[in-house]
């Protein structure tokens, strides 16, 4: 399969802390990849570093190929790369649907026909309406539409965000700890949405997260990083299997 996103020798420095000490990785197309690894490995610094929120020190960015070290935001966006958070940046105040729509910002048509209300952006905004509902309906979140995302339970605004972030017809998405604080239920429901958005619609995914049970159960490839660094990269069972990884950071969980 065709590389999608990779990163070759990434490094951070933040003052005389060394975040990311040369860490490459490879997405392939239409996969579900993990990044793995103890609190403090950089995971969340790479992933703001692939998305363009972080500048890096040395090596390099690529998205099919083409060189993205200096790329801004909303250009990654406009590739088609999408993320989540690992904590939860929604607006508060706003609907569901609102809050969906937010996603969809790149999707919008000639700004001069938005601005002057032509019919060619009312059907725009007709269809954007609908494809948010169609993601709502997805997500099980067709019951909260109207509903201000801060009277949401935890997970419903989990859902939310990741229905945000596929508003915008994503070839990737990155998923910044996608369980993180959900009970079982939550758990279980996220796991198999995660799993029809990449079956079903063939959107590639880079996941970090601590649930190894959601890590070991949807991942096609994982990569282990620790003090900043690459430690170990394969399917779920060869890193099962990998002593270094257990050692350093599963221990006891891959038994459980």
């Amino acid at each position: 399969m065709a590389s999608l996103l990779r990163c070759e020798g990434v490094t951070v420095r933040f003052g005389g802390v060394l975040a990311c000490d040369a860490i490459s990785l490879e997405v392939e197309q239409g996969k579900i990849v993990g990044l793995i690894g103890p609190n403090g490995a950089g995971k969340t610094t790479l992933f703001n570093v692939l998305t363009r929120f972080e500048q890096h020190d040395a090596g390099h960015i690529y998205y099919r190929d083409r060189l993205i070290d200096h790329c801004h935001p909303h250009q990654i966006i406009s590739f088609g790369v999408a993320r989540t958070f690992q904590n939860i940046n929604l607006f508060a105040n706003q609907s569901t649907l609102d809050n969906i729509l937010v996603g969809a910002h790149r999707l919008i048509g000639n700004p001069f026909s938005n601005l002057y209300s032509l019919p060619s952006a009312r059907r725009n905004e007709a269809a954007l309406v609908r494809h948010a509902m169609e993601i709502a309906a997805m997500l099980h979140l067709s019951d909260a539409l109207d509903t201000p995302v801060r009277n949401l339970p935890y997970g419903y605004q989990k859902r939310v965000e990741l229905a945000r972030a596929l508003a915008s017809r994503p070839e990737i998405i990155l998923l910044d700890e996608p369980v993180a604080g959900c009970n079982d239920e939550e758990t279980a429901e996220l796991r198999g949405i995660v799993q029809r958005i990449n079956r079903e619609f063939g959107i590639t995914m880079l996941m970090v997260e601590h649930d190894m049970s959601m890590v070991m159960n949807v991942c096609d490839h994982i990569y282990v990083i620790t003090f900043g660094a690459n430690l170990a990269n394969g399917t779920p069972a060869e890193i099962r299997a990998n002593a270094q990884v257990i050692s350093a950071y599963l221990g006891e969980q891959v038994e459980e």
